[in-house]
C-alpha cells in the first residue's frame, strides 16, 4: 500500500509502517497516514482532500482513533480488515473564495472588543432578525462535539448544526438537513470566516454575504473496529 505520512511521525513510527508493508508513494498515495489526533486529521484532509486517511494515535484527544495500539491497527489494515467511512464536509463561499472543512465553518468578529451585526437566512427564510454577537458556528456531525457543543451543550449525528455564538438576544441552535443552505449578511463588521484549523481565512466587511452548505467534497476515513 502506497502512503504519504503527515503529522509528527518519529523514525520508529516510519520503521513500524515499513515493517507492515507500507511504502512511501512517489505520486498520489492510496492512503494518507496521519499521526496525531483530530487536528492532525483535519490538516491531512486539507492537504490531501478525498484520499482515505488512516489516523494513528499520537495525541490524547482523538475521537476517531481506534482503541487499539498503532501496531495492531496497521496489522489489520495490511490484512484488509478495515472499512472506509465517508464523512460529509461543509463549504463556505464569500468574496469570490471558498473554504472546505470536515469539522466546522466559523464566522467570527475580527475584533473581540466589538460584536458584529448580521442576518441569517436558511433556504431563503430569515432566522431571528438582526443579530448582534460574536458570530456563528456551523458544524458537521463530526464537528458537533467540538466548538459547537461548547456553545450549545449538545451534539447530533445527521445534518448540519447552526449555533449562535454569544448573541445578545436568546438565539437557539438549529439542526438542519444537510441539503440546507445558510446565508449570512454582515451588517456591521469586520468579521472573519474560516474552516476547521486551516491557516486560510476570508475577511468580511459590511455588506458581504456568506454562503454555507454541504461541500461537494467528501472526507474518507480508514476505520478499524476495536
Amino acid at each position: 500500500m502506497r502512503i504519504t505520512i503527515t503529522g509528527p511521525a518519529a523514525d520508529s513510527d516510519r520503521a513500524l509502517l515499513e515493517r507492515h508493508g507500507f511504502a512511501a508513494a512517489d505520486g498520489r498515495p492510496d492512503v494518507v497516514v496521519a499521526f496525531g489526533g483530530d487536528g492532525a486529521l483535519m490538516r491531512a484532509e486539507h492537504d490531501f482532500p478525498g484520499i482515505p486517511k488512516l489516523l494513528l494515535r499520537a495525541s490524547r484527544i482523538c475521537k476517531l482513533c481506534a482503541k487499539l495500539p498503532n501496531e495492531e491497527v496497521l496489522a489489520r489494515v495490511r490484512d484488509g480488515r478495515y472499512e472506509v467511512r465517508e464523512l460529509p464536509k461543509l463549504r463556505v463561499t464569500a468574496r469570490g473564495m471558498h473554504l472546505d472543512g470536515m469539522n466546522d465553518v466559523i464566522v467570527h468578529n475580527a475584533d473581540p472588543r466589538h460584536g458584529i451585526r448580521y442576518r441569517v437566512y436558511v433556504d431563503g427564510r430569515e432566522v431571528g432578525g438582526e443579530i448582534i454577537g460574536d458570530g456563528v458556528v456551523v458544524a458537521t456531525p463530526f464537528g458537533s462535539t467540538g466548538y459547537y457543543r461548547s456553545i450549545t451543550d449538545s451534539s447530533f449525528v445527521v445534518g448540519m448544526g447552526l449555533a449562535f455564538n454569544n448573541s445578545t438576544e436568546q438565539s437557539d441552535h438549529i439542526v438542519l438537513p444537510d441539503t440546507a443552505e445558510i446565508r449570512l449578511v454582515i451588517l456591521r463588521g469586520p468579521a472573519v470566516c474560516y474552516a476547521d484549523n486551516h491557516r486560510e481565512s476570508i475577511e468580511l466587511l459590511d455588506g458581504d454575504e456568506v454562503l454555507i452548505s454541504k461541500s461537494p467534497e467528501i472526507a474518507r476515513l480508514v476505520v478499524v473496529e476495536s
